[in-house]
């Protein structure tokens, strides 16, 4: 640990720089590259991430060092800021803000005009003779300065605002005289003593030291806690504490405050787009309580007189001049925040803003085109998981609906869900099966485990820029804001527009990209992808060196995963094809057959729609291989367990109900996961994979006679022993060979096994003796791995992670410390047997990035995951490639 705790940033000097967010944090080092490059910065002092991790390690303490540094910093603030903290003549207030390496929005705490008191409020009133906002923002500190360092709920002080408020027949805070805002500040104080059992501290350095601690806490706050396992950031990075002068925006009509971004956050359009207030403070703007105004006339034709390019031009044009600034100093689009004071722009932040997948990859895009970055910053720039946004459904335009409610359009998509009004209610419908959307008045960081739940957010106030939207973007949600046409009634759990009434339970749907709000649940279409997305795809493919199958089995899935770019399947689960309603009854049939001769007259009728849908795989994969996966499961799951199913089942196949009870009954097992399923049904049942894979090799031949470029692959399931492989080997060659012969066509094909038995990768040195290629199962190997259910672990795998057990569910991403061990052992004695050896995982971690980032690493020649997360897995092996660099 360094010996320097506190790094100082003002009046075009600064100790840091962009290159130290790990040490200065996200804000930290902007704040600091911004001065270095000539933004009027109010002066401040960042103290480090280091000092957080000291703080949680020895239970709230401060290295030795910490206390003059602090006041050297402050001292030197004074000096450029011409005031004195905690002079009751020329008063300098301060801010104290925290700042992860990472944009945490509102996840951690905040303490704004520290070190106010009744004698330095009497300082500001002389100073800037203006007692309303002295008193304003001396009752704002208390009631903020009491609910992040003392723990006094924020309600309590938000009841006294509205009595007051309603009293003078106010509807906004800034119609209170300063009168009854100096009221609200002995009521307030009476609160803190009530609620806190002492008063509120008076000494400005108190305060400070107070806000420091409490920036500090909060990295470990719940909503902090969850946002950072939502995004799998480490714990042990701490929050740095960003001190810095106090500037205003609400000490008059010619002061403002706003949020902006350098480019359009939803859409990528390439023009500066933010909101702001007039007389207002920071939280002003996204909180809702006031409707923001655009910073420009561009796209805002009802108010564009309101703008601030209109209300303040030459203010407007020095803001512009530095946003374009920023983003060309940072090649990057940038989220900035400024406040104007007496007519003073002063810029508070500057950091890469979250974006939409959409806006992401148009930015990526023109950004290469105006020469701003290379196309590998372009692809390493974009995160994968943005890219699913892309792919969502919108709502069919064929649908004649008219929205009953219109807000603004956060964040793109469209999704359907049952009415919920709170976190819990959000959280209990989801666990019980139902898709909800959360409609709240505004969202706070508080509501961040209801967000990840639901599938949309609706909220009544708020801009684009406010927490909802921002936070939604960021999650890739459909996110309709400032819906204010909406009426809640939390106590009656409904909410109305107009003679209509919701209540919680009913169904809505949101479009996220027009801000429409509909009843009920309207049917949607696929998204069609544009050239912007081509393009940036093109650079995707050009650096990646792992392949992207799919797992498909249908002819119709397969040309959707084709469509995003699938290089073929990693995975066709051929007992899939055997659920469609005119199917299944010939499967029980099948199952039920007491002799092989009644066994095999039943598979009978299943080759030939095995072979029609083979045919159709093999169209849509023209000139890619196609993974094979023989009948994995245990016969049990194609038979009915419900008694009336049992019946009506009997009287279709001509038994006996108690015949069809007796034989389902024989084939119950106490663990079928690890029981008659796999090769081991093709070794007890060797007709069963005689039928499919004749249907297999008569498909392929169809497809190749109609000029289709046909690549199969047979992959046997949970083989665990070379002696199990080895025959089955032996079988699948003999047909092939048969059906080829018989067929006159020459088609080259492969033999492999899926590798989800321990067993099979502690062994795969042998196994690869009889296998052309081994593609790891890791929803199986993870499962018998660490003997986990996949359908049971739910129950417990939230409290491990919650525990710091684990770091994430090894079911969505690899673990790679102990599965991954294994598959690296694997295929590294698998390749000394076979050189050639083709290798792939077909598990749902195929689709993950993390997951993906591994394969990569340990040679894998593919990968392979469902349609929809192609693009995904694409990116992130094109990111992982980049690595290498």
């Amino acid at each position: 640990m360094s010996d320097k705790f506190v790094y100082f940033f003002g009046d075009g000097e600064a100790e840091g720089g962009a290159n130290m967010k790990p040490l200065l944090g996200g804000k930290g080092a902007g704040l600091a590259e911004m001065t270095g490059i000539g933004i009027p910065v109010p002066a401040g002092f960042t103290v480090s991430t280091e000092v957080c991790t000291y703080f949680m390690e020895h239970e709230g303490a401060y290295p030795e060092g910490l206390d003059d540094q602090v006041r050297a910093g402050v001292s030197r603030v004074e000096k450029i800021m011409g005031g004195k903290f905690g002079d009751v003549k020329n008063t300098l207030l301060l801010s104290v803000r925290s700042g992860s390496r990472v944009s945490m929005p509102g996840m951690m705490d905040t303490v704004l005009n520290l070190g106010l008191n009744d004698a330095t409020v009497q300082g500001l009133i002389e100073k800037t003779n203006n007692p309303r906002f002295a008193y304003d923002s001396y009752r704002r500190f208390i009631q903020m300065y009491s609910d992040v360092v003392m723990g006094v709920d924020a309600e309590h002080f938000e009841k006294l605002l509205e009595e007051k408020r309603e009293a003078a027949g106010a509807k906004l805070d800034n119609e209170l005289s300063a009168e009854q805002l100096k009221e609200l500040v002995e009521e307030y104080k009476q609160v803190v003593e009530k609620h806190a059992g002492k008063s509120f501290p008076l000494d400005p350095w108190d305060q400070l030291w107070g806000g420091i601690a409490a920036v500090f806490r909060s990295w470990n706050v719940p909503r902090a806690v969850s946002y950072r396992n939502m995004h799998s950031y480490p714990d042990h990075w701490g929050t740095a504490v960003n001190v810095q002068s106090m500037v205003f925006g609400n000490m008059g009509e010619n002061c403002a405050t706003g949020v902006a971004f350098t480019r359009d956050p939803a859409t990528g359009e390439k023009r500066f787009y933010g909101e702001y207030l007039v007389n207002a403070q920071g939280e002003d703007v996204v909180a809702g309580i006031r409707t923001p105004l655009p910073i420009n006339t561009h796209g805002s034709p009802d108010n564009a007189d309101q703008s601030l390019e209109v209300v303040m031009p030459d203010l407007y044009r020095e803001l512009d001049g530095y946003q374009q600034k920023v983003e060309k100093h940072y090649r990057d689009m940038q989220d900035i925040e400024f406040t104007i004071q007496e007519g003073k722009l002063w810029m508070l932040q500057t950091r890469s803003g979250k974006r939409t997948g959409k806006s992401a990859v148009h930015i990526a895009v023109d950004m290469v085109d105006e020469g701003l970055i290379d196309e590998k910053t372009a692809v390493g720039r974009v995160e994968p998981e943005q890219l699913e946004q892309l792919l969502h459904p919108m709502i069919d335009t064929n649908v004649n609906a008219q929205p009953f409610a219109k807000g603004l359009p956060a964040s793109p998509g469209a999704a359907s869900g049952k009415v919920v009004f709170s976190v819990a209610d959000a959280v209990r419908k989801v666990s019980e099966g139902d898709d909800v959307i959360l409609v709240r008045t505004e969202t706070s960081p508080e509501d961040i485990d209801g967000m990840k739940v639901s599938r949309a957010i609706l909220t009544t106030r708020g801009g684009m820029t406010s927490h909802a939207a921002v936070v939604a973007r960021g999650m890739g949600k459909c996110c309709v804001v400032g819906c204010t046409d909406l009426v809640i009634d939390y106590d009656k759990q409904r909410f109305s527009v107009g003679r209509d009434v919701f209540k919680a339970g009913d169904s809505i749907t949101l479009e996220g990209s027009t801000g429409n709000v509909y009843a009920g649940i309207l049917p949607t279409v696929e998204p069609k992808l544009d050239d912007a997305f081509r393009q940036f795809m093109t650079w995707v493919d050009s650096f990646r060196k792992l392949g992207v199958r799919t797992n498909a089995d249908t002819p119709t899935d397969s040309a959707t995963a084709r469509s995003f770019g699938a290089e073929g399947i990693g995975l066709c689960r051929t007992e899939h094809m055997f659920f469609g309603e005119e199917r299944i009854d010939v499967v029980r049939q099948m199952i039920i057959a007491e002799t092989t001769e009644e066994r095999k007259k039943a598979l009978e009728k299943i080759l030939p729609m095995q072979r029609e849908d083979f045919v159709g795989v093999f169209k849509a994969m023209d000139g890619c291989p196609v993974t094979v996966r023989l009948l994995d499961p245990p016969l049990h799951e194609f038979l009915p367990d419900v008694p009336e199913e049992v019946e009506a089942l009997a009287e279709r196949l001509g038994i006996g109900t108690d015949e069809l009870r007796t034989k389902i009954k024989s084939l119950h097992e106490f663990n079928p996961m690890l029981g008659h399923r796999g090769c081991r049904l093709g070794i007890s049942y060797p007709e069963i994979y005689e039928v499919q894979v004749r249907a297999l090799f008569e498909a392929a031949c169809i497809a190749k006679k109609d000029g289709v470029d046909v690549r199969p692959e047979v992959m046997v399931p949970l083989v665990g022993f070379k002696s199990e492989l080895a025959p089955l080997r032996e079988m699948i060659v003999r047909l092939a060979g048969e059906v080829l012969e018989e067929q006159g066509v020459t088609i080259d094909y492969l033999v492999g096994t899926m590798i989800e038995v321990p067993r099979a990768a502690v062994m795969a040195a042998e196994i690869a003796e009889v296998a052309d290629f081994f593609s790891f199962g890791t929803n199986d190997l993870t499962q018998m791995t660490c003997g986990f259910s996949r359908d049971d672990s739910v129950r417990f795998i939230g409290d491990y992670l919650d525990e710091g057990i684990l770091k994430n569910d090894p079911f969505e991403t690899l673990d790679t410390s102990g599965v991954g061990e294994l598959i690296r052992w694997a295929v590294e004695n698998g390749r000394k047997t076979r050189p050639d050896l083709k290798l792939g995982i077909c598990g749902e971690h195929g689709g993950d990035p993390a997951s993906v980032h591994f394969c990569h690493e340990i040679g894998l020649d593919y990968v392979s995951c469902s349609p929809y997360r192609v693009p995904i897995a694409k990116l992130a092996a094109a990111q992982a490639a980049l690595n290498d660099d």
